[in-house]
């Protein structure tokens, strides 16, 4: 009786034994999972490797040309302008650079039509004698 008496108070033992037990049954699944990934990785490049081998056989066939295999093309600008790249500071200086400058030769365009057209009024109205 005092065995199951100091089981029942101290269970300690169960404890501990049940602890390795689970952390024993987790590792075997984890290897079993591990496995199985495996030889479904293996069966497939299997699989591929046979197709490719049809693929050939048919191109040799009706004498096709391999496609070579081109690199994914970068994207320039993503539709979320979130995810843009950011400027760099002389990026950003050169772009304002040439918004001033594309209002500064405006403006200038502007003055220089607008004073033609008044000498051309003051011309006509005043005659040098």
């Amino acid at each position: 009786m005092r065995s199951s008496a100091v089981r029942a108070v101290g269970g300690d033992d169960d404890a501990e034994g049940d602890k390795e037990k689970e952390e024993e049954a987790e590792r075997e699944r984890q290897e079993a999972i591990k496995e199985a990934e495996d030889r479904r990785k293996e069966k497939h490049r299997k699989m591929e490797e046979e197709r490719e081998k049809m693929r050939q056989e048919i191109r040799d066939k009706y004498n096709i040309k391999k496609k070579e295999e081109l690199p994914p093309p970068e994207q320039e600008e993503p539709a979320n302008p979130l995810m843009r790249k950011k400027k760099t500071p002389e990026e950003l200086a050169r772009e304002a650079e040439e918004a001033e400058q594309d209002d500064f030769t405006k403006l200038k365009n502007t003055i220089e039509t607008q004073v033609n057209e008044i000498k051309t009024q003051i011309e006509s109205k005043c005659s040098l004698q």
